[in-house]
């Protein structure tokens, strides 16, 4: 009982505490080496489904080749802290300030520098504010780090990859299923060192009915502008058809738009009812247009376009069209 009141205020700690049926939960570290010749997210996790089988693992997305890499463990393999966010399984050890890898593919650590969690208090843990406290959800996630610098370098399959001075980025997800429908990008490679983007609009289920919610942040090196369900925010757009995703988001004091050109996909497990058998795909070299404007002041605050995004277009998108 400790143990998950103290994760329900710390979105980044494991949160599957007595879990037993029909359970997932993942993380996801997105790294991106100095020159922008790499680009690769490692994704840790655990997975129960509803008879009670569990296994744990780490993906290997290598978004710049399209290769994807599963690796399976026994669930025993699996450990984690209580207290502080500290993931290992087998060999491979996971937390906000590192990850050490000990895979038959890839090896070696990382450090993480100077993070941009997503703000966080008593009555609003993390990015998913007061729908932390409702027990039905089916699916939570957290920011770890909006942006943040990466020391280390690590041997993948025969070659050394030096990702000192490059970029990282940090999230998890943890609950039963992912979204029937959804959109995700994010991408922190802006003309200016510093900005980063993260949004998404999924069709979350409520009480026998269903509603379409959005998340999203942009960090301005200073300061955090956000677009949620949960403070207001309206989606102006959601379209996506074969090249391009289309997003607009509004709330009182500032607009967002955001126009994606998808690239080329890669499929990766994704958890139906707990255990690992969906397939979503995700991009890693998207483009991302985005235009920031300050509705009060009349001025646009950014008019940028990202670089390496990770991009993905899942589920019944007619869903979460308008």
């Amino acid at each position: 009982m400790i143990k998950n009141l103290h994760a329900l205020f710390h979105p980044d700690e494991f949160q599957g505490w007595g879990k037993t049926k029909k359970y997932f939960e993942g993380w996801y570290f997105k790294l991106v080496n100095a020159d922008e010749t790499k680009a690769f997210a490692f994704i840790p996790g655990v997975a129960i489904d509803d008879e009670g089988r569990q296994q744990a693992f780490v993906q290997v997305l290598d978004g710049k080749n399209g290769a994807a890499e599963y690796h399976k463990f026994d669930r025993a393999e699996f450990r984690a802290e209580s207290g502080s966010f500290n993931v290992r399984i087998a060999d491979n050890v996971f937390s906000s300030k590192s990850l050490e890898l000990n895979l038959p593919t890839v090896s070696g650590k990382l450090q993480f520098e100077n993070l941009t969690p997503w703000p966080s208090s008593w009555y609003s843990p993390g990015i998913m504010g007061p729908f932390t406290f409702v027990p039905f959800m089916e699916c939570y996630h957290g920011i770890l780090s909006m942006d943040h610098s990466i020391q280390g370098e690590l041997f993948i399959h025969g070659e050394v990859v030096d990702f000192s001075g490059g970029r990282g980025y940090m999230e998890k997800d943890w609950g039963h299923s992912f979204p029937s429908a959804y959109f995700w990008l994010q991408t922190n490679h802006f003309s200016t060192l510093g900005i980063s983007l993260k949004a998404s609009v999924a069709n979350i289920p409520w009480l026998g009915r269903s509603f379409v919610g959005c998340i999203a942040g942009m960090w301005l090196g200073d300061r955090l502008i956000q677009f949620t369900t949960y403070n207001g925010s309206k989606i102006r757009k959601s379209k996506v058809d074969e090249h391009t995703l289309e997003l607009c988001f509004e709330n009182p004091n500032y607009r967002l738009d955001i126009l994606a050109y998808r690239a080329k996909a890669t499929a990766l497990a994704s958890p139906i009812s707990g255990f690992m058998d969906g397939r979503i795909e995700e991009s890693m070299t998207s483009s991302v247009d985005v235009m920031l404007y300050d509705k009060r002041k009349k001025v646009v605050l950014l008019h940028d376009t990202g670089r390496n995004a990770a991009l993905e277009v899942a589920g019944i998108v007619e869903e979460i069209t308008m």
